[in-house]
């Protein structure tokens, strides 16, 4: 026999428990602490131990229990599921609409469908079925007819409802995910025990949902959206708007992101929205799913023999795809380092067409196996420059040939010879002076980090150099009209724009400068570094060995390249001869420590719209800041634009605060 109040508080306890975790999992509110919470469900767990005749499938305490499985039993969905179609263009999504209005016409005569836009959460597919309100079984899609029981795992997700809030039959479905966060908490606790990493929160969610002893699964903190009601014992709501709300009404977690198309482009447009915020999300997002709203045009339309006609998914740019590697050729840098670079068959990666990646030098090439005419895999993440990251070797035919590294580049000048450069994995050219490299110094001097002289070009530079009208840096300060009425392309106007632009370049910021003499090892930052340090350029040359590597960021290697460049006699000589035509200025060395944002480090990731990166970099090294191209532990902030690539998983990973663009525009204005 169970006492009355017992029985009254147990009842009153399993009702509050419930309500207060559909807050919490459910509506994203807060009503109690978790720790008030979990006092409640450890009172519940005391009186079930003192009566477990209590004990029901719709407990708390039910969300974790039972002994492991010995395997997964199969389950008949009462409900075929179906899958979507895809679409990855906008034409093949008005292509669509339009297949939806001749089917629909042919079937009732002339409809004016619209649409129900939400995300496509990129996880793992569980139906639910409910009885009497109560869960009885979750089971994967399987082969759409039957699917493995995995309801033990998911009863462990507090987001999904162990009972209704009305005891109807329903069976819906949705998918279970798990967050970047959560991802990194697990992998964390892999790598301690030396087991294989996830290699994304995808796979994790579904290995997770995989395991056949539950508290393995109620260890990983998985989470769950409810999209679809495919049987209830109640009346269907007539659309799928008023679908999600009645979904939402019974106790299920509904993505809050979703929009009401009236027409396709409006459909179209809320993709456009969501392509540059997919990955903004604790969730992956990997396209929206549009959907015919009203549901007699849905259940006209009917199903094809694996999708239904009446949704189709529309996908985000892939940042993965699959290209054939045509031919491997060396490219000759600035300092004469040689890169090795694939030039593939054209391919559409993250929104662009892509036919070359770097492979960045041997040591790469012998890691990744690759070979010419070998099937690989090629990835873009936002910001990210397209990489090589897996070589398919199944696909090989025996005819793909493997790259042999020359011993001698013509490009290089001379006999061609190279040479590896000492500690690192790169090979150079031992002619430091070939046409090849020179060209590279003369673009990097004039492009956009360093002098940036607007209408000087590579191609229009490289003409300059052939033609003999520039040798040296300081020869470009020297050009007339008339020296460039004689080029091809050239007429007095043009001439004109191009010697304005070279004056206004008289003036150049000594982080500028250094960035563009081409010092071995010397890139943006490491320029910003020197000018924070040194006042002048002569200081800079002057600069010890010993004096660099105390710098922070500086180590022995760059320290050695620095002080071995300007020890040459011929580098003393050239910033001699650019002293003469450049006024060099260095407010970075002026505001050293003492702008608003001094000891901050900021991360730039994304398109911005208010200003370029570059300008949004100067902004914060005006106000005594830090750009770093890198997110580590000691990043303070990372400014999240347009399209974030990897930067911004990082941060999420490391903890770093992200700001929007808005909030960054704040803080460097109120500065």
């Amino acid at each position: 026999m169970i006492p009355k109040d017992v029985r009254e508080r147990y009842d009153k306890l399993k009702r509050t428990i419930h309500r207060y975790r559909t807050a919490r999992h459910v509506h994203d509110r807060e009503e109690i602490s978790i720790e008030a919470e979990d006092a409640l469900k450890r009172e519940l767990a005391h009186i079930e131990e003192e009566y477990p005749s209590l004990i029901g499938p719709d407990s708390p305490s039910q969300r974790v229990g039972g002994a492991p499985l010995p395997a997964f039993k199969k389950v008949r969905h009462k409900v075929a599921q179906w899958s979507f179609n895809d679409a990855f263009t906008p034409e093949e999504v008005r292509e669509f609409d339009a297949r939806v209005r001749r089917f629909l016409a042919k079937r009732i005569g002339k409809a004016e469908p619209t649409y129900e836009c939400e995300l496509k959460i990129d996880g793992l597919k569980i139906v639910l079925e409910y009885e009497k309100g109560i869960l009885k079984t979750a089971a994967t899609r399987g082969d759409g007819r039957i699917g493995e029981d995995v309801t033990h795992n998911v009863r462990t997700i507090e987001s999904v409802p162990l009972s209704l809030e009305r005891p109807i039959d329903v069976v819906v479905e949705g998918e279970v995910w798990m967050s970047a966060r959560s991802l990194e908490e697990l992998n964390a606790q892999r790598r301690a025990q030396g087991k294989p990493l996830f290699a994304n929160p995808r796979n994790a969610a579904a290995g997770s949902i995989r395991q056949l002893d539950p508290k393995i699964a109620a260890s990983r903190k998985l989470d769950m959206f409810v999209y679809d009601l495919a049987l209830t014992s109640e009346a269907f709501p007539p659309t799928q708007l008023e679908e999600l709300a009645y979904l939402r009404e019974l106790g299920f977690k509904v993505n809050p992101h979703r929009r009401h198309a009236k027409a396709i482009d409006d459909a179209i447009r809320f993709w456009e929205e969501w392509k540059p915020k997919a990955r903004t999300q604790e969730y992956w997002v990997d396209g929206i799913v549009i959907k015919v709203n009203e549901r007699r045009f849905e259940e006209a339309l009917g199903f094809t023999g694996k999708a239904t006609r009446g949704a189709i998914a529309f996908k985000f740019p892939a940042e993965q795809v699959t290209t054939v590697v045509e031919d491997i050729v060396l490219q000759v840098g600035r300092t004469g380092v040689l890169t090795p670079v694939a030039h593939l068959r054209p391919a559409e990666v993250a929104g662009t067409v892509v036919s070359r990646a770097t492979l960045h030098n041997e040591d790469e090439i012998r890691r990744l196996d690759v070979r010419i005419g070998d099937t690989v895999i090629l990835q873009k993440a936002g910001d990210v420059i397209p990489d090589i990251v897996r070589v398919l070797p199944e696909m090989r035919t025996g005819r793909e040939k493997p790259f042999v590294w020359p011993k001698r580049v013509p490009e290089c000048g001379g006999d061609g010879a190279i040479e590896r450069v000492p500690g690192q994995a790169a090979w150079r050219c031992v002619n430091k002076d070939s046409f090849a490299v020179v060209r590279r110094r003369f673009h990097n001097f004039v492009g956009k980090h360093a002098l940036d002289i607007e209408g000087l070009g590579r191609e229009r530079m490289d003409m300059l150099l052939e033609k003999g009208l520039v040798q040296h840096y300081d020869d470009i300060f020297t050009l007339k009209e008339g020296d460039l009425l004689a080029l091809e392309g050239f007429a007095e106007v043009s001439a004109r724009k191009l010697i304005a632009s070279i004056q206004n370049a008289r003036t150049v910021e000594l982080a500028r400068l250094l960035v563009g003499l081409s010092i071995p090892q010397v890139g943006e930052e490491t320029a910003i570094l020197l000018a924070k340090r040194y006042k002048t350029l002569d200081d800079v040359a002057a600069a010890s060995e010993g004096e660099l590597t105390a710098i922070e960021g500086i180590g022995p290697i760059v320290a050695r390249e620095i002080g071995e460049w300007f020890g040459a006699a011929r580098h003393r000589k050239l910033i001699e001869n650019l002293k003469k035509v450049l006024t060099i200025s260095n407010p970075l060395f002026a505001k050293k420590g003492k702008g608003a944002l001094a000891g901050t480090s900021f991360v730039l990731t994304g398109t911005m719209e208010s200003m370029s990166r570059d300008e949004a970099a100067e902004r914060i090294r005006r106000l005594g800041g830090k750009v770093s191209s890198s997110v580590s532990k000691k990043t303070d902030y990372v400014v999240a634009g347009e399209n974030p690539g990897a930067k911004l998983d990082r941060a999420r990973e490391l903890g770093v605060s992200v700001l929007t663009e808005r909030e960054f525009l704040r803080i460097v204005g109120q500065s």
